[in-house]
């Protein structure tokens, strides 16, 4: 299995840097936004309107019968479709909520090219975007917005469990927790689609995450790690985010062994230490591994996963 960098199932965050995206602070600047509600509810409404604007340009792009012809079943885009008006209703409750302080869509740039290809993107999207929700609901402090960010989630969730298992003919869930990710973990995947947004648009207390690659993304083999933004490698962590659970793996003459008990989806960066891994210590990322599993719990491949990751 191969990788490539942000939102494919191997990563998704390299081209971050090559994307105009104003309203993101930089490294150097991590204490000019401040992290509270209003600010998490813009990071939501950010992944919102991704997502929003990626299920309704798919569906204005393909047909039922480009759907059916592409060997999805034949009741696929109309869930679709379903799964679409739910991103809207997203957009529209958070917008209300956040009120003048809402931030607007942006302009995206989604690589599908087919059906299928839009189908197991829909699969890592939905994925992060259920992370995403899991790793910020700590911060929430009023309980009205915890209620509509919990709403939210269950809903995305049952999106995911969704296109994996019936559309993507994959498992449908990881373990029993999902895997929370951090602030600039989430923004890092979601930002690689993103070209350009409103100026007006309120500065968000995130940045995006030099790329990390992993030249080898199966169970229990040596891979090559590399970093961009000259991030040297050698000495530091390969953290492996999956449930609720973190493993480090040390970096020495510029590889590491992937842990041999992954399943599901799981979430790797670069680290400067091996006792946490969070947004003050992660120095590159982030790549999405998927470790398909089937119903006895057996390591399987998967081919329209594996296409997500060629795509991108």
């Amino acid at each position: 299995m191969k990788t490539t960098s942000i939102l494919a199932c191997a990563s998704l965050a390299a081209a971050a840097s090559a994307f105009v995206i104003p309203q993101a602070r930089d490294s150097a600047s991590n204490s000019s936004s401040t992290i509270n509600d209003t600010a998490i509810l813009n990071l939501a409404l950010t992944l919102e309107h991704l997502e929003n604007a990626f299920y309704s340009g798919a569906l204005s792009s393909f047909t039922a019968d480009d759907f059916t012809n592409d060997g999805l079943p034949v009741w696929a885009r109309g869930r679709f479709e379903q799964i679409a008006s739910h991103e809207q209703a997203h957009v529209q409750l958070l917008s209300n909520t956040l009120g003048t302080s809402a931030t607007q869509a942006c302009n995206y740039s989604f690589p599908y090219t087919s059906p299928s290809s839009f189908a197991a993107l829909a699969q890592v999207l939905s994925g992060v975007g259920v992370a995403a929700y899991a790793g910020a609901a700590q911060y929430l402090t009023n309980k009205d917005y915890i209620s509509t960010a919990a709403a939210i989630l269950a809903t995305e969730a049952r999106h995911a469990s969704w296109i994996a298992g019936p559309v993507n003919k994959a498992n449908p869930w990881s373990g029993p927790y999902e895997t929370p990710l951090t602030f600039d973990s989430a923004y890092t995947l979601g930002a690689q689609f993103i070209t350009s947004c409103p100026s007006s648009n309120p500065s968000l207390p995130v940045k995006s995450f030099p790329s990390l690659t992993l030249s080898n993304t199966s169970l229990g083999q040596v891979s090559e790690v590399t970093a961009g933004n000259n991030v040297t490698v050698e000495g530091q962590y390969v953290a492996f985010f999956s449930g609720l659970s973190t493993t480090f793996v040390q970096v020495q003459n510029g590889q590491i062994t992937i842990p041999s008990n992954g399943m599901g989806t799981a979430y790797a960066v670069l680290t400067s230490g091996n006792s946490s891994a969070d947004d003050s210590t992660i120095t590159a990322g982030v790549v999405i591994l998927q470790f398909p599993y089937d119903s006895t719990g057996g390591i399987e491949s998967n081919a329209r996963m594996r296409m997500a990751e060629d795509m991108l």
